[in-house]
């Protein structure tokens, strides 16, 4: 008799993991039909969908949700008054960004130095995988002790809101007793930890105009507003001299109580560049958990191959702004725009048009579902005692959950660690995380299952 049988069973089937992954990985489910086809997302929809079906989900459906993607649910019913678990992942991912920059086809699920390389490996298509192979070990061993829905959303990297409204229109769809969100992780390889917190975000196009038309810089330069110059001082208006982020009226001081983050192993994480300083102050949690965080992420001006020596008529910029717990994000939005404006100069027209946003999150670590997936994660990773968090991105699902069942307990967990480089190119996933997460899952719902007989 083997000591954790759990465990023996996610192991056979790592190889059938690696296989699936691959296979929804190839899909270049961008959900922005500007950088890929919605055929895309379309069909990776599909093929979660038929992965539901085949383990014996009713009830799965493609869901149109309003922001013009869709995501996907399935119910596995339980034994008769088991609790009801809600499972989350997405299988939308991020732009590949530079394809020239990987080392290996963004889109094809690449072996490399005990890691699986590829876009969504980590963020969000191995937590979908996760959750498979947590719901397969137990059936493999008993069955599945509780009812389990499962939903996999299409769109939560674009921040557009379609799944929360879809939810908000039918509450009762998602509800449940506890909710596992696949979509965090653990704050270093190796080491089981749940997420407490998540910082909210909004997201703005800013556009200034200045002039009709470019013009010649040799000829108007020097009275001409240029609206790229504009640009740049309302950009850095944003942050102070020592880079921490600065909106008027924006509180931009808090602190974090939880788990360290030494800075060494911060700028190892980030890989910082040899004699490059961070930016901010305080400690690196307090600043990457705790606090407002502002990234320009992309201008639209001339590129430098094939610039004209001209004075710019428009610039455009998009910017986020994550907030922490604590912050409401549409007050952020507002106080951001109001920012903007104030601060753009020389009389030029802006224009700050929100295209994303979602609230912050706190978890209730002190719930019984807590005390579960503790006891789980000592088993999956003996010797190790699970650790509380924060993390700097966003969710925006969570708080719609939390509103719409204010009694569900909500666990985050997954495989997003910082050797994943989520977001970034050369995407990856520890294969060996998604072995260990997989067996506390499993073990979670097992403990989470007998906590309510009790």
């Amino acid at each position: 008799m083997t000591a954790n049988p759990i465990a023996e069973t996610v192991a056979s089937l790592m190889p059938r993991a690696r296989t699936e992954l691959a296979e929804l990985v190839a899909f270049r489910s961008v959900a922005d039909v500007a950088v890929f086809p919605r055929s895309e997302c379309e069909a990776a929809a599909g093929w979660v969908a038929d992965a539901l079906r085949a383990e014996g989900f009713q009830d799965v459906a493609v869901l149109d949700t309003p922001d013009g993607t869709q995501s996907v649910y399935g119910l596995l019913a339980g034994p008769e008054g088991a609790p009801t678990v809600l499972l989350y992942a997405h299988y939308d991912v991020q732009p590949p960004l530079d394809e020239d920059a990987w080392l290996s086809p963004p889109f094809e699920l690449t072996e490399r130095g005990g890691r699986w390389y590829g876009r969504g490996a980590a963020d969000c298509k191995g937590g979908f995988l996760m959750h498979l192979l947590a719901l397969r070990a137990l059936k493999a061993n008993g069955g599945v002790p509780v009812s389990v829905k499962v939903i996999v959303e299409g769109s939560e990297e674009q921040g557009t809101g379609g799944l929360e409204r879809y939810a908000e229109a039918h509450p009762e769809l998602l509800a449940a007793d506890a909710v596992v969100i696949g979509d965090t992780g653990n704050f270093r390889t190796g080491l089981p930890t749940v997420t407490a917190t998540l910082r909210g975000m909004t997201m703005v196009r800013v556009s200034v105009d200045t002039l009709e038309g470019n013009l010649h810089s040799g000829q108007f330069g020097g009275a001409a507003p240029d609206a790229l110059a504009a640009l740049i001082r309302i950009l850095d208006s944003l942050r102070a001299e020592d880079g921490s982020t600065t909106v008027d009226g924006l509180a931009a001081e808090g602190d974090w109580d939880g788990l360290d983050y030494p800075e060494a192993d911060f700028r190892k994480d980030a890989k910082v560049l040899d004699g490059v300083g961070l930016i901010g102050h305080g400690s690196v949690a307090d600043r990457v958990w705790a606090r407002p965080a502002v990234t320009v992420l992309g201008i639209d001006c001339p590129p430098v191959v094939g610039a004209t020596p001209s004075v710019q008529a428009s610039a455009r910029a998009t910017v986020s702004l994550r907030v922490p717990p604590g912050q409401d994000a549409t007050e952020a939005t507002r106080l951001l725009t109001t920012h903007i404006e104030k601060h753009t100069p020389w009389g030029a027209r802006v224009a700050v048009e929100q295209v994303g946003q979602g609230q912050a999150f706190r978890a209730d670590t002190s719930s019984p579902a807590y005390t579960a997936m503790a006891d789980a994660m000592r088993v999956a990773y003996p010797g190790q005692e699970m650790q509380s968090s924060g993390m700097g991105g966003s969710i925006p699902l969570c708080n719609t959950l939390a509103e719409l069942y204010p009694a569900a307990e909500i666990l985050l967990i997954g495989l997003s660690e910082p050797e994943a480089q989520i977001h970034a190119v050369n995407e990856s996933v520890s294969p060996r995380e998604l072995e260990l997460l997989s067996v506390a899952e499993a073990h979670f719902l097992a403990n989470y299952a007998r906590s309510k007989r009790a």
